[in-house]
């Protein structure tokens, strides 16, 4: 008689935070002010504004978007500010810079507000893997925020897991 196969790591106690779970529904743009600008080098203001109030903002609802510069252009701060303006009437989010610092702003956000009370005393495993453009920051953020709670801190899958963290005993 064969001895019944027992799965250890779905009976632990074991929490896995995988930052994917949490990954927001929404387009992610990169939008290029360059084009707005003359020769795609020089800001004038009075063809700038007249490119922003002519755009249809509307294709960015419920978008992710981050303005960047694709030119050496100098640009000055309320460029962007006029743009993001109108954006925010339809964009989740808007930032200046690139994809990643984008996903970076969206996790530090989410992170931010994420509950941690289930995280107490427990064991945790970060997932590693994802198939989504998680940043590393997100990484740094989720550890920062559940080490002072956690019991343990473990990064991978439950089959192999680097430890971390390990809270230490109270001395008694």
């Amino acid at each position: 008689m064969a001895d019944e196969i027992i799965n250890r790591v779905a009976n632990s106690k074991l929490i896995t935070v995988d930052l994917e779970d949490f990954y927001p529904k929404g387009n992610r743009v990169l939008f290029d002010i360059s084009d707005w600008l003359f020769e795609g080098l020089l800001l004038r203001e009075k063809d700038f504004r007249q490119s922003v109030k002519q755009h249809d903002w509307s294709q960015y609802s419920n978008a992710f978007v981050a303005l960047y510069c694709a030119t050496d252009a100098i640009i000055p701060s309320w460029a962007y500010l006029l743009v993001t303006a109108e954006l925010s009437n339809f964009a989740k989010k808007v930032v200046i810079g690139d994809l990643e610092l984008l996903e970076t702003v969206i996790y530090t956000d989410i992170i931010n507000q994420l509950p941690v009370d289930i995280y107490t005393d427990k064991p945790i495993i970060i997932k590693g893997c994802s198939n989504k453009p998680i940043p590393s920051s997100a990484y740094t953020l989720l550890i920062s925020k559940i080490q002072p709670i956690a019991k343990s801190i473990m990064y991978g899958e439950a089959c192999s897991t680097v430890p971390l963290f390990k809270k230490k005993a109270k001395k008694a």
